[in-house]
């Protein structure tokens, strides 16, 4: 199997139909290669932090994702350029068809929605921009403000898991 799908790129086929890598799933942020990609990623209106241990570093859901589409593309991290998951390796590789691929993503798509929902209904965050695992974490340690919730986080935290299974799994080595 070759890099491509007909004339379009792999990740033309996969990536840009996935987004995880970029929507606070997979990661809670990227590591930046120094202040210049920094000043330039601030410039462009994302979340740049600085951390003494770490350097700069992008903060996760990146802002310039427009669903699961990069929209800073040309202009996104030297890390982002050259990341590839686990299951887009595997695509490149031919030990799984980009059908497969497609389903697992639609899969893990709808596992992370289903995190959501049940967020959604434990403790809504309007506008709160933070990777999907501090959101749960936050949930869960709020647990004891609302014990009618209780189930609910229950609930959470085994799809929560179940989540972190598949990314373990499938996208992360």
């Amino acid at each position: 199997m070759s890099a491509h799908v007909g004339s379009a790129p792999l990740t033309d086929s996969l990536c840009v139909h996935c987004g995880l890598c970029c929507d606070g799933t997979l990661f809670g942020d990227v590591e930046l290669t120094g202040r210049r990609e920094a000043l330039r990623l601030g410039s462009l209106g994302l979340n740049v932090d600085e951390n003494d241990a770490d350097g700069q570093l992008l903060s996760l859901p990146c802002a310039g994702l427009r669903t699961t589409r990069c929209s800073i593309y040309a202009h996104r991290p030297q890390c982002c350029r050259t990341f590839e998951c686990r299951l887009l390796q595997q695509a490149r590789r031919g030990t799984v068809t980009v059908g497969h691929a497609r389903v697992r993503i639609a899969e893990a798509r709808a596992q992370v929605q289903r995190v959501k929902a049940l967020l959604a209904e434990i403790a809504p965050r309007r506008g709160t921009r933070l990777p999907l695992a501090e959101l749960v974490a936050d949930a869960v340690a709020a647990r004891g403000a609302s014990p009618r919730f209780s189930r609910r986080i229950t609930d959470l935290e085994k799809a929560m898991a179940t989540l972190a299974r598949t990314i373990r799994t499938t996208f992360l080595d």
